[in-house]
C-alpha cells in the first residue's frame, strides 16, 4: 500500500481491537473484561512460551497476532450469537481481504489467517490450542478475582485440548 493515508487508516482500524471487549466474558459478567487485543496478547504469549522447537514460532507468532483481527470489524462473534460457523467465516474472510487486502504483503498474511482457520498447518494447530488455553488460563484468573463460576470457559477449553501438558495446564 503506497497511500500513507489510507495505510494509516488501516493501522487505526485494527487498533480497534484494544477497545473490543470480549463478548462472552461480558456475558458471563465480568465487569471489565480483556480487549480482544488483549486475549491476542495472550494467545502470542502462549505461543511464544510453549512452541515445541520443530514448529516455527515465527509463523506460529504471525498467526496468533492474525488469528481474530477480522473481529475488528465484524465483532467478537460467540456461539450465543446464534451464527452459524459457515456465515461466521464468510463474514471474517470479507473483513480480513478488506483489512490485509491493500497491504503489499497483504495476500501472505491472509494466506496465514486462512491458515489458521482451517488448522492445516503445525503451527495452525498450535494457535488454535493456545487460543483455548488462553481461554481456560483467563476463566481461572478472573474466577479467583470475582467468585463467578466461569467453569463452562474452562470445560469448553478442555472438550478442545488434546496435548497432556496444554489440558493440565488448563485445569484438567
Amino acid at each position: 500500500m503506497r497511500d500513507p493515508a489510507a495505510l494509516r487508516g488501516l493501522l487505526l482500524e485494527a487498533l480497534g481491537l484494544k477497545e473490543l471487549a470480549r463478548a462472552g466474558w461480558v456475558r458471563a459478567g465480568v465487569e471489565h473484561p480483556e480487549s480482544v487485543a488483549a486475549h491476542s496478547w495472550g494467545v502470542a504469549w502462549l505461543v511464544l512460551a510453549l512452541c515445541p522447537p520443530e514448529l516455527d514460532r515465527g509463523r506460529a507468532l504471525a498467526i496468533a497476532v492474525l488469528h481474530d483481527l477480522a473481529e475488528v470489524r465484524v465483532g467478537d462473534l460467540t456461539p450465543a450469537d446464534g451464527v452459524d460457523k459457515a456465515e461466521k467465516h464468510r463474514r471474517e474472510a470479507r473483513a480480513m481481504r478488506g483489512l490485509l487486502g491493500a497491504l503489499d504483503r497483504g495476500d501472505e498474511l491472509e494466506a496465514i489467517w486462512r491458515d489458521y482457520e482451517a488448522a492445516s498447518s503445525p503451527e495452525a494447530r498450535l494457535v488454535k490450542a493456545c487460543d483455548k488455553l488462553d481461554m481456560a488460563l483467563q476463566a481461572a484468573r478472573y474466577q479467583e478475582a470475582t467468585g463467578l463460576d466461569l467453569s463452562e470457559f474452562v470445560d469448553a477449553a478442555l472438550e478442545r485440548l488434546e496435548e497432556p501438558l496444554l489440558r493440565a495446564l488448563a485445569g484438567g
